[in-house]
């Protein structure tokens, strides 16, 4: 950001969860599946509030608490100190989660990424006899 660090305590935190239509509200998803995307980064939600034109910050060192082994949250600045919206478009956390979710599956990194993921898994898989099966 900048050189005097605005105090981001109060800014909105977004964890990766939240939009994630991998987990269930009980895992803690905060938007409907249909909406969320799947398995989001720190680094895609904050590209995200980049293009919205909200600063951000990405806490690596934070985990989420029903799930620690989730790394990081982004905090996000939705209003100004005086109160006006940074986006008009966005005006409440719950607007912010659904347009990021909406723009992550878009994301340049993301494309290419997720193809070759599913292609390499099939490969590997083991076939031939597995564990115990008679009765």
């Amino acid at each position: 950001m900048d050189g005097n660090m605005p105090n981001i305590k109060n800014w909105v935190v977004v964890y990766p969860v939240y939009i994630n239509s991998k987990k269930t509200i009980a895992q803690g998803r905060r938007i409907n599946v249909s909406k969320a995307c799947e398995n989001p980064t720190c680094a895609e939600i904050g590209d995200c509030c980049t293009h919205f034109k909200l600063p951000f910050a990405i806490e690596i060192d934070k985990a989420y608490p029903r799930d620690f082994m989730q790394r990081g949250r982004v905090r996000v600045l939705l209003k100004k100190d005086d109160g006006t919206l940074f986006n008009p478009a966005i005006s409440s956390r719950k607007q912010l989660m659904l347009r990021i979710a909406e723009l992550v599956p878009r994301h340049p990194g993301r494309t290419k990424k997720q193809e070759p993921a599913s292609a390499s898994n099939a490969g590997t898989s083991k076939s031939g006899k597995g564990g115990k099966k008679k009765r």
